[in-house]
């Protein structure tokens, strides 16, 4: 089953039980104002550029079907409407000045890859995540990948916005030994206003997981100015008690680590005035949901 991913990270603790590799998949139906993966938003392929790494060697010009990149007085011009993400430029980019968001694969190719390191997960309970993007916008390529995993005893875990519809939830949770589950906000305007997109799907989906008894923890982003609401982590600790099968909240607080990779895509970064939260912040939002 084919799918398009963005990569594969090894030896992760922190998506999921255990050691972990996570599978991050292209493609998501949310468009978080503060996102820090916008690379993962779109399901095609993207060019990622990086003016300051260009030296002008002009290979990208030479290979480029569609005439996107040129040099004019030494100044490398890229032309993103014409691009089709093919990656050839990339290929050739000896400096990765250019580099290419999304490849795609078979759902064999990256068991295979994944299962090089089945004795960490044995020794440390853990597995493999499937995370985005949003691995329920690619609901059969998740799931095979998820089945060749229980298959072969290898633990498996889906990070998930839950945003999509019942046939493709129903694909991939009987694949699913585990679920982390991200809430951005609890007030339907405000998730809307957020994000793109109604939260009544997303809490269907939350019920559809808990009435199949899968473990999952609820994870929180809290963006300074944007959900650090007392009455956000009120709403989010009456969701989580709700559910027999929900293992505690985690709070995910805000960072502008991705901030760069909306220069490299050309598009705006609408939080550039959203300022960390402090230590004690963070500690602060915690003890909200802890408590």
């Amino acid at each position: 089953m084919e799918g398009r991913i963005i990569n594969l990270s090894r030896f992760c603790t922190d998506d999921g039980p255990g050691i972990r590799t996570t599978v991050f998949l292209k493609g998501c139906p949310l468009r978080c104002l503060w996102c820090h993966n916008p690379e993962s938003q779109s399901r095609e392929s993207e060019i990622l550029y990086s003016a300051e790494k260009c030296v002008g060697c002009t290979s990208c010009e030479a290979v480029c079907p569609g005439g996107c990149h040129s040099f004019r007085e030494g100044v490398h011009l890229f032309q993103r409407g014409e691009c089709i993400g093919c990656g050839g430029c990339a290929k050739l980019c000896p400096t990765e000045a250019l580099t290419l968001s999304g490849k795609t694969v078979d759902s064999a190719e990256i068991f295979r890859e994944v299962a090089r390191d089945a004795v960490f997960y044995r020794e440390s309970g853990g597995g493999v995540t499937v995370s985005g993007g949003e691995p329920l916008a690619q609901p059969a390529f998740t799931a095979d990948l998820l089945r060749l995993c229980r298959e072969n005893g290898i633990g498996t875990a889906v990070e998930t916005c839950g945003f999509a519809g019942e046939a493709a939830v129903e694909t991939v949770l009987p694949f699913c030994d585990f679920i982390l589950f991200d809430v951005k906000e609890t007030d339907p305007e405000r998730h809307r206003r957020f994000t793109g997109v109604p939260l009544e799907p997303i809490l269907k989906t939350l019920h559809r997981i808990a009435e199949r008894k899968i473990p999952f923890r609820l994870r929180l982003p809290v963006i300074p100015g944007f959900n650090d609401r007392e009455e956000h982590f009120a709403k989010a600790k009456e969701l989580a008690a709700g559910f027999s099968s929900c293992q505690g909240l985690e709070v995910m607080p805000y960072h502008s680590l991705g901030q760069y990779k909306y220069v490299q895509l050309g598009k705006p970064y609408l939080c550039a005035d959203v300022k960390e939260p402090t230590p004690e912040t963070i500690a602060r939002w915690r003890a909200a949901v802890e408590g």
